[in-house]
């Protein structure tokens, strides 16, 4: 029994911190322009989709076909902040949410015209070996998923500290008048933050991949498990949100593995709306508090 239960400790964990980085590039938009981008899952979905298109029917080496993948899907991302969200800054929240839902729809659309609907898979990074650990297995993929995950939260948090850029997007996401004022360009730091995030998102479809497959309408389900995490770690983009997508993966993979695999995908929406009913700051969040 203590077995099964590392197993699946293992296997949350490498699907947590697949939800974690999905869930910083929801937090990252969100800190910067207060709204949240449905479409975020799309970008998951492009980075595997075209992964695939430039390794499998292109032809070129996987390593070429991976960075090709995530400048063209931070491209798109750009793209859509300048075509749909910048023209539309004044609008209110709901209207541009309603936006990213529509832009996840048209994305969605145009890779099932482009790739069709078939399901496809990427070649493990190494080997496929599975790899004991105390008696439960994990697949090389699974630590390649956990290693590039923990390198792109650590850059991520070295950004956000310790260069102007980053500083400037954290003072963004506390005040965007005032930092206006004091001279940064809140424009160019909400496109930054598009492309910061679409980038995040194809990473974390491209080392899904191999695991999982990859399809066109895969970034649904990631996209609303790691705005799950987002919501839990209280749309924080640091360590907040990865203990967020790291705790939502673990309690999913104990309830499919103890319960039932038929309740996978119930356990993140039953964990989102007891966060929003009971804790609607988040987990780890203290509650804002109105000044007179």
């Amino acid at each position: 029994m203590s077995n099964q239960i590392l197993q699946y400790l293992l296997s949350g964990l490498s699907t947590g911190a697949i939800y974690a980085l999905i869930g910083i590039g929801f937090a990252i938009i969100y800190n910067s322009t207060g709204i949240i981008n449905f479409a975020q899952g799309e970008f998951v979905m492009l980075g595997g989709m075209m992964t695939w298109f430039f390794y499998a029917t292109m032809k070129l080496p996987l390593p070429v076909a991976m960075v090709l993948a995530v400048l063209l899907a931070t491209a798109a991302g750009v793209v859509f902040e300048r075509l749909a969200i910048r023209p539309l800054r004044n609008a209110t929240p709901l209207i541009l949410v309603i936006i990213t839902i529509g832009a996840s729809i048209l994305i969605r659309g145009l890779a099932m015209l482009l790739w069709g609907k078939d399901t496809h898979s990427l070649p493990m990074f190494t080997s496929s070996e599975p790899i004991g650990i105390a008696g439960a297995t994990i697949l090389p993929q699974h630590l390649w998923i956990i290693g590039i995950t923990l390198c792109i939260i650590v850059l991520n948090r070295f950004y956000f500290y310790h260069s102007v850029n980053g500083k400037a997007m954290r003072a963004c996401s506390h005040n965007r008048r005032a930092a206006s004022l004091v001279g940064i360009d809140v424009k160019r730091m909400v496109l930054i933050a598009f492309a910061i995030s679409s980038a995040m998102g194809s990473v974390a479809g491209i080392i899904t991949a191999p695991l999982t497959m990859t399809s066109y309408d895969v970034g649904i389900m990631l996209g609303l498990k790691g705005f799950c995490a987002a919501i839990i770690g209280g749309m924080s983009s640091g360590v907040a949100t990865v203990f967020g997508g790291l705790l939502l993966g673990v309690l999913e993979s104990l309830g499919a593995g103890l319960v039932s695999s038929g309740y996978k995908d119930a356990i993140a929406f039953v964990i989102l709306l007891l966060i929003l009913f009971i804790r609607p700051q988040g987990l780890f969040k203290k509650a804002e508090t109105e000044r007179v």
